[in-house]
């Protein structure tokens, strides 16, 4: 429930909002209630043929009759107390007179005020029985339709509540989210954290909605009522609620299996969201390994589940709803019996208790009897409460975690500006791994100096992406530090370094947007004119014109779909030039592409690397040609380095290579 009270009080925020929502939900109460006590007037006064004016008159004569004989009553056991015999009697009597004592103070009590409103009743109301229906008629019609004004205002108000609520939360946690290292994106699946951001932030934004709406509106209305049925005797709604404290217990024994039970479909459903976001997007392997059937089946097998987990809350919901029908049930069965003993038998004691200070009439139990359904109600809608607390707890357990990590990326509070990063860049015994103890880079000692270029080759798995990825602080060294001229890499401001640094991967990252978009991504104060000289330099204008429909506006679909291979990735590359970068990073740049788009993307590179900075990582002999030096690494450490010809003649694990992958690509 922590969680829950954060989300809860991050929507305080919108105090105006709160404001109109409790102001509409009191006024939607107190014209509920105003409904439901119009069945005293229309059963004490109309169906009686009498007008207000009747009624006040004969209220107030009746009410002095009735103290005239307590009083009378009172004064004749007041005679014969000194008679009584014994102890017991006395008592007896005494207390005898107590309780008349109590009824002549609250038949004077009804004088006073029908006296009071007689003055107003006899201004304002007709002195005609049906001219009296009518007022009553009008009211109704009035007062409903000042409610239902109120609660359409409530409805809007508790809607945009709830969804500035939940967009707040999303940005959020969306914002931290990016600023996050990118261990955080290779730790966590990217179906369940899209399930975070749709269905679990929308579940705590829909109990926001509950809370602040129907979980306020619907205990005012119930309050109203149960206001007026404490007016008309608070002592026999106590006792007609009796049965309560059992019902409010079995609640509370269900919250934490509700809760349970909600968590784990959260977690369901974010397994059938991976499940999909896998099938869909390896739909190519899919296809080309008839795995249909495999894929049905294991989807199945999910929603199978999803099914079962969801069953099992519906089962614990019908169990609040069987308590919760129970208890009306009870309140309404005690009330009856209580209420009909008190009227028939004109009694205002059920075994010795209190329940009215003066006998019930017929009129006043009807108005008791209406508050009560007028209370049950809202109950009734509420009768999801837990179920709904307990999802959205669930929910915010699963979101706030995304708000709380830190990330291991954190740079210092007055960082270096860096407006110039023309300066070497140097690697001084630096080691790093993903996992404790899991080493990936061993003492790494080496220098780049300003204006070369720089190789990396070495087998699979040994180290190279995640060295390469060092350098524009995605991932620290756990040991060791990286320096960029005199300062360390840890000083600068992230920013300012990143926008220095242009990177060409060999998963070519496309957005499902424009071509011009695409490659203005990332310097987005570039002209029109300034893309199309990056996409001439990177040997992209001429397929752009003459092979996609639209040109600069064609969209490349998801993921660059639309485009082949050797497009998207000399598209990536006009980026990367736009951007104009003091150091460029490239990783495979040229390892899934055909010759053609290799030997143009080969030319792009050998004229934009001129006196930039430059580290690759490469197993192709014609992009090694333009490495002023290579650096040779296996098992996570740099073994050798030199140039082509140099560790062709002494380095074995590059002759290895040279023979296996370099020649053929030569």
């Amino acid at each position: 429930m922590k969680n829950l009270g954060r989300a809860i009080k991050q929507a305080l925020r919108q105090r105006f909002t709160i404001i109109g929502i409790v102001l509409s939900s009191l006024a939607i109460a107190f014209f509920w209630g105003a409904n439901i006590g119009a069945v005293y007037p229309f059963v004490e006064v109309v169906i009686q043929n009498k007008s207000m004016h009747d009624w006040a008159r004969d209220r107030i004569a009746e009410s002095k009759n009735k103290s005239e004989t307590i009083e009378k009553q009172i004064n004749d056991l007041e005679q014969k107390l000194p008679l009584s015999a014994t102890k017991k009697e006395r008592i007896a009597t005494e207390n005898e007179i107590a309780h008349l004592s109590l009824r002549r103070q609250a038949e004077e009590k009804v004088i006073a005020a029908t006296t009071k409103i007689q003055p107003y009743i006899e201004r304002f109301l007709p002195d005609d029985p049906f001219q009296t229906l009518v007022v009553i008629a009008v009211g109704l019609i009035v007062c409903t339709i000042i409610k239902d004004l109120f609660l359409v205002a409530n409805l809007l108000l508790v809607q945009s509540f709830s969804e500035m609520t939940t967009l707040d939360l999303r940005n959020r946690v969306f914002q931290h989210t990016m600023r996050m290292g990118l261990g955080v994106f290779n730790q966590e699946r990217t179906g369940d954290l899209m399930s975070r951001f749709t269905g679990d932030i929308q579940r705590i934004g829909g109990v926001v909605s509950f809370l602040f709406g129907r979980a306020m509106r619907e205990p005012l209305k119930a309050v109203v009522c149960l206001a007026g049925a404490i007016w008309v005797s608070w002592q026999l709604m106590l006792f007609s609620f009796v049965v309560a404290p059992i019902a409010l217990l079995f609640t509370y024994l269900l919250a934490k299996s509700i809760k349970r039970a909600n968590r784990r479909l959260m977690e369901e459903s974010s397994l059938l969201f991976r499940r999909l976001l896998q099938s869909f997007s390896g739909i190519y392997a899919v296809k080309a390994y008839t795995m249909e059937r495999q894929e049905i089946n294991r989807f199945r097998r999910t929603t199978r589940d999803v099914y079962r987990k969801s069953m099992k809350i519906m089962f614990y919901h019908g169990l609040t709803k069987f308590s919760d029908e129970v208890l009306g049930i009870c309140v309404v069965a005690i009330s009856i019996l209580a209420g009909g003993y008190l009227v028939l038998n004109q009694e205002t004691h059920i075994f010795g208790l209190a329940m009215t200070e003066r006998p019930l009439n017929l009129p006043s139990l009807l108005l008791f009897y209406g508050f009560l359904i007028g209370a049950s109600d809202p109950l009734r809608k509420m009768s999801g409460f837990v179920n709904e607390i307990q999802a959205g707890s669930a929910a915010a357990d699963r979101v706030f975690p995304l708000l709380d990590r830190d990330s291991p990326i954190v740079e210092i509070k007055n960082p270096i500006s860096v407006k110039d990063i023309h300066k070497p860049i140097m690697f001084e015994n630096v080691s790093f791994y993903y996992e404790q103890d899991d080493w990936v880079l061993r003492d790494i000692n080496f220098k780049i100096e300003c204006g070369k270029t720089l190789a990396i080759v070495g087998p699979n798995g040994c180290g190279k992406t995640t060295l390469l990825n060092m350098i524009p602080r995605f991932f620290d060294p756990v040991e060791g530090k990286i320096l960029l001229g005199y300062d360390a890499l840890r000083d600068l401001s992230i920013q300012d370094l990143r926008r220095r640094i242009g990177i060409v991967t060999q998963q070519t990252i496309l957005f499902d947007d424009s071509v011009m978009n695409n490659i203005r991504y990332g310097s987005p104060r570039a002209s029109d004119d300034d893309v199309i000289c990056a996409a001439k330099k990177a040997y992209a204008h001429g397929f752009i014109l003459d092979k996609l429909e639209h040109g600069y506006q064609t969209n490349v679909g998801e993921s660059g779909g639309r485009l082949s291979g050797g497009q998207r990735q000399r598209i990536s590359l006009a980026r990367a030039i736009l951007r104009d970068p003091q150091i460029m990073l490239l990783d495979e740049a040229t390892s899934q592409i055909d010759p053609e788009s290799e030997q143009l993307i080969h030319n792009a590179l050998q004229e934009f690397t001129k006196n930039r900075t430059t580290v690759m990582i490469t197993h192709r002999l014609s992009t090694l040609s333009l490495a002023d030096q290579i650096l040779v690494m296996n098992e996570g450490r740099i073994i050798d380095a030199g140039t082509h010809d140099q560790l062709a003649s002494r380095c074995e694990i590059y002759q290895r290579l040279y023979q296996l992958r370099l020649k053929d690509s030569a």
